[in-house]
């Protein structure tokens, strides 16, 4: 059995025209033939495709809102887990420390530092970090006004338009 991919549909219609161009332009009946298959088996390519792609674009999609939908839940989780440990760290400091079976509990003590502003800061207590980024809307209309720019070019895509 002949599996027609695209690309076999392709490379079997550069063909086709390869020899009609050899032919100076004539077409036997076997050619009529062949470039009305070809077409036809391209039709039905293209279309089951354009199915794979919609289903593909939907599920992607309800794999976004999976995501957002966890990321919330996870949300509310960490803040619930949040409001429990405020309150029973409120419960330790209104009672003391106090032990059920075989849990105890107590506070700890811990240190972070706060900086206000780290302007105000000497330099020794600073790490710079530097990022740089092409501003490519800049250089895509230099570029566009002839202008010519080191390490940079402008390529031109061609992106699949379905109607």
């Amino acid at each position: 059995m002949n599996k027609n991919t695209l690309h076999s549909i392709k490379q079997n219609y550069l063909e086709l025209i390869n020899e009609v161009e050899e032919m100076e332009g004539e077409l036997t009946p076997e050619m009529e033939y062949k470039l009305k298959i070809n077409k036809t088996e391209l039709n039905s390519k293209a279309i089951a495709y354009h199915s794979i792609i919609l289903s593909k674009d939907a599920f992607t999609m309800q794999i976004d809102n999976e995501i957002k939908r966890l990321q919330e839940l996870k949300k509310r989780n960490v803040n619930l887990v949040s409001r429990l440990k405020n309150s029973l760290l409120s419960a330790v400091e209104t009672f003391g420390e106090f032990t059920i079976g075989t849990n105890t509990f107590g506070i700890r003590k811990s240190e972070r530092v706060e900086v206000e502003d780290v302007n105000l800061l000497p330099k020794e207590y600073k790490t710079i970090k530097v990022t740089e980024q092409a501003n490519k809307a800049e250089i895509k209309k230099a570029l566009k006004n002839g202008d010519k720019i080191k390490g940079s070019f402008i390529v031109e895509n061609f992106n699949l338009k379905i109607k």
